[in-house]
C-alpha cells in the first residue's frame, strides 16, 4: 500500500514538474497578477539572463519524467535538488504565501531521498 500512495505522489509531483518546464516554454499559464515586487524583480533578472530558463526547464522536464518511474526516479530527485532548493529558498524568503504548496511538496521529496537512500551512498562515499 504504501509503495502505491508513493507512486501517486511521485506521478504528481512528475507532473507539476513537467507542467512548469513545459510553461517555461510555451508560456501557457497567466502570471499571477498579486504577485510580491521582490518576486518579479527576480524572475524579471532570470528573464534576462537567456540560457537560465530554458536550462531550468529542460532540468524540470527531465527530472520530472525520471521522478515518475521507479527505477530512476533516485535520478530525478539528484536532477530537482537545485530546483527544489530555489523553490524553498524564494518561498521562506520572498513569497512566503507559496508555503501551503511547497511544503507538501518538499516532504514527498525527502521521502523520495529517504526511499532511495541506498542509492545515493555511493556517491557519498
Amino acid at each position: 500500500m504504501k509503495q502505491k500512495i508513493l507512486f501517486v505522489l511521485c506521478l504528481l509531483f512528475g507532473l507539476m514538474f513537467i507542467n512548469a518546464g513545459l510553461n517555461k516554454f510555451f508560456n501557457y499559464m497567466p502570471v499571477p497578477e498579486d504577485m510580491p515586487e521582490d518576486s518579479m524583480q527576480m524572475f524579471t533578472a532570470m528573464m534576462q539572463i537567456g540560457w537560465l530558463m530554458p536550462l531550468i526547464a529542460i532540468a524540470e522536464i527531465i527530472g520530472g519524467i525520471l521522478f515518475i518511474f521507479t527505477k530512476v526516479r533516485a535520478l530525478g530527485a539528484v536532477i530537482l535538488a537545485p530546483i527544489m532548493t530555489g523553490i524553498m529558498l524564494t518561498h521562506f524568503t520572498i513569497a512566503p504565501e507559496g508555503l501551503t504548496i511547497v511544503i507538501p511538496l518538499l516532504a514527498i521529496y525527502l521521502w523520495v531521498i529517504y526511499e532511495n537512500r541506498n542509492k545515493y551512498l555511493p556517491m557519498i562515499n
